[in-house]
């Protein structure tokens, strides 16, 4: 199967018009549309570091064990 991509924009009537497809004349194609992902990225790599101050006994489970029943 053959994938082509192309960016285009939304005329205001809702229509989307697709320019230089490689497919010839009266072949059958799937179109799906999606909106462009933002090329906007946060500069900091790690923006949740340091954002833990401590840990209430890291250890021990969030629920009580003692209601599991076991198979």
């Amino acid at each position: 199967m053959k994938a082509h991509r192309a960016d285009t924009t939304v005329s205001g009537d809702g229509s989307v018009v697709v320019h230089g497809v490689p497919f010839p004349e009266g072949e059958e194609v799937e179109v799906i549309v999606l909106p462009r992902r933002s090329t906007e990225r946060s500069s900091d790599p790690a923006p949740l570091r340091g954002s833990v101050r401590r840990y209430d006994d890291p250890f021990v489970p969030t629920t009580d064990t003692t209601d599991w029943d076991a198979a």
